[in-house]
């Protein structure tokens, strides 16, 4: 009987309803953290995963030796490699693809790379307009290292007393 009296005093006396408009009232005129997303950006830690790229050498080489093993650590199967060997008896690749829509940026591929070649960026902005566009080849790759080696670079160097 106790019980069903809290219950009517809880529901007519609207106390949900009030407690409610407090706790607006509380927030409503402290500042806002709402980020404009186009005009104002968040800051992105060095550890944030992007983006693919493909990184080289200061000489130029590309660094990928074709050791497969991101390949093989790749739990979405989205990366595809093959390679021959050159003259001089290194390996490095033909052929190094990643599917960006089964690409579920773990990360793994970073993680098994023995030398770096493979990593994953802070950018996080792109779109795909045309079919076959999601499928970034080792040119394409290559090319987007290029770019963004400063910022690589710094993110490494940033994250190197962590790893």
């Amino acid at each position: 009987m106790i019980a069903f009296l809290k219950h009517q005093v809880k529901t007519f006396g609207l106390t949900e309803l009030f407690k409610g408009l407090a706790l607006t009232g509380k927030y409503f005129f402290k500042k806002k953290i709402t980020v404009r997303y186009p005009e104002e950006k968040t800051p992105l830690s060095p550890r944030f995963r992007g983006h693919h790229a493909l990184r080289r050498y200061a000489n130029g080489e590309e660094r990928c030796i074709a050791c497969k093993l991101c390949e093989a650590v790749c739990p979405a199967n989205a990366i595809t490699i093959e390679a021959e060997q050159r003259d001089d008896g290194t390996r490095r690749t033909t052929r190094y693809d990643i599917d960006m829509f089964k690409c579920i940026y773990c990360g793994f591929c970073e993680e098994a790379c023995p030398v770096d070649a493979i990593v994953e960026t802070r950018v996080f902005e792109y779109d795909f307009q045309e079919r076959g566009e999601n499928v970034m080849t080792k040119d394409k790759l290559l090319a987007f290292g290029d770019k963004y080696e400063a910022q690589i670079a710094a993110d490494r160097q940033a994250d190197a007393k962590y790893r």
